[in-house]
């Protein structure tokens, strides 16, 4: 873990990235929570193989606001290189922000993961790291500490540099966990798909059933009770509140008070058969989109038996 503060130093190891394919990034922010958040440390990864903590560079930029242009310039705005981040849109206030091209993020990957296949509490990089990669005692104490002070502690350097290797390590499941959950359409086995989805559809049935009446026993018997509130559960009223008035008079009085009501309305098929040929004295606009719907055959069976 290579830790760099000279301004030269620093220049030489981004020429090396300029090169690489893939660079895992970090960032660590000094006075965060204060109107002026300073750029403290930048930490870099460039072979996610690494499990030692050799290949991570940690580049000190604090207060240095030419090195950290440099690194917009020639890294993040460089579209031949991937930078990967985990909640990508923090990091960027930092680092070029809307002129970083070719960025990849973590979070918003993991959040395209179907549920089942990955179950998650929370999105942060802890929880993902332990339940993802089986990664332990992961302690993010140092995420709070004091990243404006000179010279960092141990804890903070190691902190800096473990947080690029989970990153990478993240990154590498994620990818494998996006091909099992997209694979190519030309390529599956439909008759697998459908069998198992049709038994996911018989027990999906039985658990909604019995999820939804157990809601509905709770929602009574909490109101019942007078519990607004259990270990699992908040029970809360609302009033909806909905405002009608005759289109006449909305016409009548729009005309009365010179207010424009000119705006489209989706004209339901009872209104069209009701306008009849009236309709043809309408400028009407017509949008068509087709949409795909999957319905089961057991269902349609079902109907057709009634």
């Amino acid at each position: 873990m290579p830790y760099l503060s000279s301004a030269s130093k620093i220049s030489a190891i981004v020429a090396e990235y300029t090169n690489a394919k893939t660079l895992w990034i970090d960032t660590e922010v000094a006075d965060y929570k204060t109107r002026n958040p300073r750029l403290s440390l930048i930490q870099v990864l460039d072979n996610p193989q690494d499990m030692s903590g050799d290949r991570v560079y940690l580049l000190d930029v604090l207060d240095q606001p030419i090195i950290i242009a440099e690194f917009i310039e020639k890294i993040m705005m460089e579209s031949a290189i991937e930078k990967v981040f985990h909640n990508a849109s923090y990091d960027l206030k930092f680092l070029g922000n809307k002129k970083s091209k070719n960025i990849t993020c973590t979070l918003e990957m993991v959040k395209k993961i179907p549920y089942y296949l990955l179950p998650l509490p929370n999105y942060q990089l802890k929880t993902i790291a332990t339940e993802l990669c089986s990664f332990n005692n992961i302690d993010k104490q140092e995420q709070k500490s004091d990243w404006g002070k000179r010279p960092l502690a141990e804890e903070q350097i190691e902190y800096a540099y473990l947080d690029c290797i989970y990153l990478a390590q993240i990154h590498l499941n994620l990818l494998a966990l996006q091909a099992q959950a997209n694979p190519e359409p030309i390529t599956e086995d439909l008759i697998s798909l459908t069998t198992k989805c049709s038994q996911l559809e018989q027990q999906y049935k039985l658990l909604n059933s019995e999820f939804e009446h157990l809601q509905e026993r709770i929602k009574k018997t909490m109101q019942a009770q007078n519990i607004s509130e259990t270990p699992y559960y908040k029970l809360t009223s609302y009033e909806r509140t909905t405002v009608k008035a005759s289109f006449t008079e909305l016409a009548r009085l729009a005309q009365a008070q010179n207010i424009n009501l000119d705006f489209p309305i989706t004209l339901t098929q009872k209104l069209q058969k009701d306008l009849g040929q009236n309709l043809e004295q309408l400028s009407v606009y017509i949008d068509k989109s087709t949409s795909w719907r999957l319905s089961s055959k057991t269902q349609e069976s079902e109907i057709e038996d009634e």
